[in-house]
């Protein structure tokens, strides 16, 4: 029996074709996961340590929390004396055109490079964000170069910016490793600056605007990040909070809420600070933040997910609601990506957190112009709630009717009534007015009882003195005419009597 030994070529073919069947199987399994599943990772801030991962290192649009490169890049620049925070920047053409969310200011309007700072990481203000990459990269391009530079230095190998604030773009990608990256470097360059990144609220002019982030004020220890929302992305998450000294960041994408965001990432807190305290040292080390593997796959794009026809209000960075199917823990164990399934606290009670009223804090007042104390920063602050002072109320004008001509080509009396209210004008009275206004001129007035009293007493004495004069007979020679002449006249003619009809 002659047996055929396979080619070499043959033998490479073949093993191309099964690697290739087992590559396109693992895609088919995990792509509807990815399309539907939240990207998660909590990391210590001090270490970089990865307490728990899922989708770690899946690409993904930022959205708003773009904005966190952008304040560290604005603020490296202060703190190595390019600018300042109270250079004036100045809103743009192009700024004041920027989407909601924004802060709404005219075009040629200056404001600091620390309010500026607070309107962007606060209210999430997309023009806010334009206005400083202008102020401090010279353009939208420039800036994003900054940015792009930043984030190659920091490791963030997986990050793309075109734009300073996030909006929609399939070039601007990132992920929750290079996001954790960024979030870590933050905390350790700028540790003078990380008030930005926690203030609670902030007052301009009439408008309070609280931090989009809802564990300001309500999960203890929150200090910090940001959120961003497209409908590409879902909802997203950076949030921060210390415990006893120790710092944990947690990383959020693709949640389904502005709510469920925050549910997942103070889970995500209160699991990692008990492991801390408890038996963290049995659990198996997940390397450092930086040593996550990248995967090579296209961003998932949840618009028709997050955006669709199902919601009954226009979804935005401000929501505050869970979906109804995210009442169950995440799926850590069954994700084929996930490197971690450690159990969660109950979403019930984390949600009656999130729901819960925020701490009462005076917000922090933002204004337009420059650097102001005191008395002059008291009335720059009333020039901006006169700017926002609602219009005068306008008297309305009531709806003109549509006169239709009636067959005599006249048109009807209450149209044009209508008509002369709303214009001010008196209208010229239709037939049908004329001759409503003729009867009434001829009708008969109702006397009271004392007119009723006079008349019954003038007709019993006109009849008491006909009753005594005698009574004339006719002639039968005499002319028509004369007759009628030798009449009395009629009462009607007499100011006493009633007027004829």
């Amino acid at each position: 029996m002659l047996f055929f030994r396979p080619s070499p070529f043959r033998i490479w073919l073949r093993k191309a074709s099964l690697n290739g069947l087992v590559l396109a199987v693992a895609l088919v399994l995990i792509a509807p996961r990815l399309a539907h599943a939240e990207a998660r990772l909590l990391i210590e801030a001090d270490t970089g340590k990865v307490l728990e991962a899922e989708n770690a290192t899946v690409p993904w649009h930022p959205a708003s929390l773009t904005k966190i490169m952008t304040a560290y890049v604005t603020l490296k620049a202060v703190k190595e004396g390019k600018i300042t925070l109270d250079t004036l920047v100045t809103v743009s053409p192009l700024a004041a055109s920027q989407p909601p969310s924004k802060m709404g200011l005219r075009s040629g309007t200056q404001l600091t490079v620390d309010n500026a700072l607070k309107m962007m990481l606060v209210k999430s203000a997309n023009d806010m964000a334009v206005v400083l990459a202008e102020g401090v990269g010279g353009s939208i391009d420039g800036f994003s170069a900054m940015m792009n530079d930043t984030a190659q230095k920091l490791g963030m190998t997986q990050t793309s910016y075109v734009n300073p604030n996030g909006l929609p773009d399939d070039r601007q990608i990132t992920s929750a490793r290079d996001l954790g990256i960024l979030a870590r470097a933050f905390i350790r360059d700028l540790p003078e600056y990380e008030y930005y990144v926690h203030i609670p609220a902030i007052r301009f002019g009439r408008r309070v605007t609280h931090n989009f982030n809802k564990l300001i004020g309500r999960y203890p220890g929150a200090d910090g990040f940001k959120t961003g929302f497209i409908c590409a992305s879902g909802y997203n998450l950076v949030a921060s909070a210390t415990r006893n000294g120790k710092r944990l960041i947690a990383i959020v994408l693709g949640a389904s809420s502005g709510t469920m965001r925050s549910v997942r990432a103070a889970q995500m807190l209160e699991h990692g600070f008990a492991s801390e305290s408890s038996l963290g040292w049995l659990r198996p080390s997940l390397g450092k933040v930086a040593d996550l593997a990248p995967v090579d796959t296209p961003p998932p794009d949840l618009h028709d997910e997050v955006c669709g026809g199902k919601h009954h209000k226009r979804p935005s960075d401000e929501d505050d609601t869970i979906a109804g199917n995210d009442t169950s823990p995440g799926s850590g164990d069954s994700n084929p990506m996930a490197f971690t399934s450690a159990p969660q606290p109950k979403i019930a009670n984390m949600a009656a957190l999130i729901a819960a009223p925020a701490e009462s804090t005076e917000p922090v007042v933002v204004y337009t112009g420059p650097t102001r104390t005191g008395a002059a920063l008291a009335a720059a602050v009333a020039a901006d709630e006169a700017k926002q002072a609602p219009p005068k109320r306008r008297a309305k004008k009531s709806r003109v009717a549509v006169a239709k001509p009636n067959a005599a080509g006249d048109v009807k009396g209450d149209a044009k009534d209508k008509d002369a209210k709303a214009t001010g004008k008196e209208a010229k009275p239709g037939a049908k007015a004329e001759r409503k206004a003729a009867s009434v001129k001829h009708a008969k007035p109702k006397p009271d009882a004392s007119a009723k009293k006079l008349v019954a007493e003038k007709h019993t004495a006109s009849a008491a003195d006909t009753a005594t004069k005698p009574v004339k007979r006719k002639s039968a020679g005499r002319p028509k005419a004369a007759t009628e002449a030798s009449k009395p006249a009629r009462k009607g003619s007499t100011s006493d009597s009633k007027p004829a009809s």
